[in-house]
This record gives structure tokens, C-alpha cells and sequence, in this order.
């Protein structure tokens, strides 16, 4: 990473109020360098330039932070974590974090399994899955403090699949882009489908580029009924108060 791409970093956490130490830039710029090497290997990201990835992926990750839902130490699972993202970023800039990075595609967790442990970041524990599944097992089920999901679904399918996973009481940070109306409706009354209801909607725009984000915070307030979520495909091919357009 170039002192062009650290400065983006800095600049881009400084707007979302996150002060990064010199010790975690460095880290960030491990990362970025095994990511690069791991991505000509696993096509783990579509993004290819210095700007992109720090700000698409490390600045975008660490959106998450806003509203100090993850200021203190919890169990969290990044649902659908892709490469590592919102999970090694986040455990980069919050260290008292236990993070749960989960995907189905193997490699996927492999390169991230990897990744955190050449970085020493020992708080990081990838696991393979489908939320579908996961999210009936116990070991699992009802089992985290927070979940984020980054860019995972329309938001009644993202709900479905992941307010199993929390306690009651968990957050749930979804990282969306734009939202529509009928989108933020539909998520509404999914939540409260399967046991939460939407505690937080914070607009605001990507530092430096001003890509629209949202982030909508789905609180747990009840037991998931045992019904959810359902077997796997279907939250996706039905969701829930949901059809999709186009």
C-alpha cells in the first residue's frame, strides 16, 4: 500500500470518527499486500486499485463502527464475510473483538483463516457454512452479541437469515447501499417476523468517493420462532413481505 492509499485509509476512518494507531496501519497495509497476492490466486474481489480496495473494502468495513455498536467486547458474526470483509478490518481497529467470519464458499474462509493468523489476529475464528444451517444449530443459534453483514441480500432475506444468530438483545448491523422505501418496509415487518424490529437507519456517504451507504440497525428483541430460518434457498427465492422488482 502507498502513502497514497495510508492517507486514504486515515482520512477515510478520521470522517467516519475512528482514529487508527501506526501499529494498525501496518497491519492494514499486511493485509492489503496479502490480498492483492491472494486475490490473483482465489478472484477474491472484482476491486483492483489501490483506491478501491481501501476505500471500498477496508474504509467501507469499518462503516460499521458508526453509532459505537462495537465499541465493547463481543461475540460477533460476519454473515457472509466474502473475503474477510467487514471481519479483518474490524478486527484490526477493534482488537477486543470476537469475530466469526462465515461463508459458504471454502476458499474463501481458507484465505481468511489464513490471512488473520499471519496477521496475529487471534481473536478471528472463520467457520464454512449456509445461514440456513448454521442458524438451526446450536452451537451457533442465539449464540452473538452483534452480526454484520456487508452488501448480503435484500434486507427481508438479510433479517431471515441472520437475527437467529444473535441473543436477545443483539444487534444486527446490515451495511447497505442506497435503500429503497419498499425495501426498508419489507425489512421492517420481516424483523419483527422473526423476533427484532429496526432500532436505527443511518444514511451517510463513503468518505471520499460519496457512494451512498446506509446502515440499518436491527435490534433482537424476541426468541426467533423455531420456523426460521427456513431450509436453504428459500429465504431467498421467497422472501419474507418481499418481491423483489425486475
Amino acid at each position: 500500500m502507498t502513502g497514497n492509499g495510508e492517507a486514504l485509509l486515515l482520512g477515510g476512518a478520521a470522517a467516519l470518527g475512528i482514529k487508527l494507531e501506526a501499529s494498525q496501519v501496518a497491519t492494514f497495509r499486511q493485509l492489503y499486500a496479502l490480498l492483492l497476492e491472494g486475490n490473483a490466486r482465489l478472484n477474491l474481489t472484482a476491486l483492483k486499485t489501490e483506491q478501491d480496495i481501501v476505500l471500498k473494502h477496508f474504509v467501507d468495513s469499518l462503516s460499521c463502527l458508526r453509532g459505537h455498536h462495537l465499541d465493547t467486547p463481543a461475540k460477533v458474526l460476519d454473515l457472509g464475510t466474502g473475503g474477510g470483509f467487514p471481519s479483518l478490518p474490524l478486527a484490526i481497529a477493534r482488537p477486543t473483538l470476537e469475530l466469526v467470519p462465515m461463508d459458504a464458499t471454502r476458499k474463501k474462509i481458507d484465505f481468511v483463516r489464513e490471512t488473520a493468523h499471519t496477521l496475529g489476529l487471534s481473536r478471528v475464528t472463520p467457520v464454512v457454512g449456509r445461514a440456513e444451517t448454521l442458524g438451526r444449530d446450536p452451537e451457533f443459534r442465539a449464540q452473538h452479541d452483534r452480526v454484520v453483514a456487508r452488501a448480503v441480500s435484500a434486507l427481508p432475506i438479510l433479517v431471515e437469515l441472520a437475527l437467529p444468530f444473535l441473543k436477545v438483545g443483539g444487534l444486527l448491523l446490515a451495511q447497505k447501499g442506497a435503500l429503497s422505501g419498499d425495501e426498508l418496509d419489507a425489512g421492517a415487518q420481516a424483523a419483527l417476523e422473526v423476533g427484532g424490529r429496526i432500532q436505527e437507519v443511518d444514511e451517510f456517504t463513503l468518505p471520499s468517493l460519496g457512494d451512498a451507504r446506509t446502515l440499518v440497525v436491527v435490534e433482537k428483541i424476541r426468541a426467533t420462532p423455531p420456523r426460521y430460518p427456513r431450509r436453504d434457498g428459500l429465504p431467498n427465492q421467497q422472501p419474507l413481505f418481499w418481491k423483489a422488482k425486475g
